[in-house]
């Protein structure tokens, strides 16, 4: 698929539980120290949409296939990663390779698990990783500048382009403004996403609370949800310890009852997996009929026949048109049929963009 969260945070907050819950494996090991997982894990979770198994049954389909969204478990970070400390520089290595960030923060007090910095402050340790992942940003942007000086300065205008938005970067940066928080001239967008800045990779806050806060969180996580509110950053409150149990249980419909006697109506991983869609900027549209049922990832904005390569590279080459109906009309005239019948049925050419939920047909000539 090519789209993946990568999981971050000081050591021993719970990252590779988590992992090992989202993926429903145990490959990532989950000790009482730092520096466990030295490779980052990397695993397929299925994104639950309701939509998928209501399209499903109107089908009458054999199978019913959802759609992914990938999840790197990426060693703990300390501070003075940037400097090397740790395994610093090579967990920072693997944070550039993903396309988005899962802060994952300790918001839960248990003697028993040991804490890097001997104290539970979930604010502090959001400014150790955010500050390390600043300091690493800055040390890249300066290797990039040498680089370019040269060209800079024989009237290349786009190194000079470049050479400005690094300038400009690097200033916010050293005041504490992560590359996704400063404001760029429209024609420097695409120069600041080239950098592949840690800083500039789209970021969600988990916070990580003791089974009775689930519901209503606690004293840590509502400082957490405050923060995150001022930077505009979406905060989950989960308990991983309490999803590490509920992902043991395998059977779906004694899963859902467990989580509805918490009084909850979904999993935190559930919650999360959506999220994680939501973070990365994408949306699914959907391929159904007898043989199966299944939902297909693509970014926001994509065009129809972009979406049909998705499916096969033929479709792409060879795209004429894509039969298309909303879902909210399908669902309604319990069918594509029927909404053909009552006028529904879309034909849609290269140029459309794809909206969430459409259920499409691809005509293509091989």
């Amino acid at each position: 698929m090519g789209f993946n969260c990568g999981i971050i945070g000081l050591p021993n907050v719970g990252k590779s539980t988590l992992f090992n819950a989202l993926t429903g494996s145990n490959t990532a090991l989950a000790e009482n120290y730092p520096f466990c997982t030295i490779e980052p894990n990397i695993g397929r979770v299925p994104v639950y949409d309701k939509r998928l198994d209501k399209i499903s049954k109107i089908s009458s389909s054999k199978r019913t296939i959802p759609t992914f969204v990938e999840f790197v478990d990426i060693a703990g970070i300390v501070k003075g990663a940037s400097k090397g400390e740790g395994l610093g520089n090579k967990f920072l290595s693997h944070i550039r390779e993903i396309d988005a960030i899962c802060h994952v923060i300790r918001c839960f007090e248990n003697n028993n698990i040991s804490h890097v910095s001997g104290k539970i402050d979930p604010i502090v340790d959001l400014e150790i990783v955010e500050t390390e992942l600043m300091i690493a940003d800055i040390e890249s942007l300066e290797r990039k500048k040498n680089t370019i000086t040269k060209k800079a300065r024989g009237n290349n205008k786009e190194s000079q382009k470049i050479m400005e938005v690094i300038n400009i970067v690097t200033e916010y940066l050293a005041k504490g403004i992560p590359a996704r928080n400063i404001l760029i001239k429209n024609d420097h967008v695409n120069v600041l996403k080239d950098l592949n800045l840690l800083t500039y990779k789209p970021i969600l806050h988990i916070a990580n609370v003791e089974e009775e806060s689930v519901k209503s969180g606690n004293k840590y996580s509502k400082l957490l949800e405050q923060v995150g509110i001022e930077k505009k950053i979406n905060t989950i409150t989960l308990s991983i310890k309490l999803e590490s149990e509920i992902s043991e249980i395998k059977n779906n419909t004694e899963r859902l009852e467990f989580i509805n006697a918490l009084g909850l109506t979904e999993s935190g991983l559930d919650k999360l997996s959506k999220a994680g869609y939501d973070l990365l900027n994408l949306i699914t549209f959907f391929t159904s009929g007898v043989k199966e049922t299944r939902a297909w990832t693509i970014k926001r904005g994509t065009r129809a026949n972009i979406s049909a390569g998705k499916i096969h590279n033929d479709m792409f080459k060879g795209f004429i048109a894509a039969e298309t109906i909303s879902y909210n009309d399908f669902t309604k005239y319990n069918g594509e049929q029927n909404s053909k019948n009552f006028g529904k049925m879309r034909i849609e050419g290269k140029e459309y963009e794809v909206t969430d939920g459409d259920i499409m047909l691809f005509r293509f000539n091989v």
